[in-house]
């Protein structure tokens, strides 16, 4: 996910090829995880329990 914290803490490079290991080819933007959220805390929601909802740009999330 792309934060203001990423170009103070990572050399140029690794900004540059930031968020390239997922399918999607970039970064994230804060602003693509807020339906997420805000289904979530929608009544929409009420019948969702234990469920993960993954917003990872099609990055395959580990087995558990």
């Amino acid at each position: 996910m792309w934060t203001p914290n990423i170009p103070g803490t990572m050399s140029v490079d690794e900004v540059k090829n930031f968020g390239h290991e997922v399918v999607l080819r970039r970064p994230g933007q804060p602003e693509e995880l807020a339906p997420a959220y805000v289904f979530l805390a929608s009544a929409d929601a009420s019948f969702v329990t234990g469920a993960l909802l993954e917003v990872t740009g099609a990055r395959l999330s580990a087995p558990s």
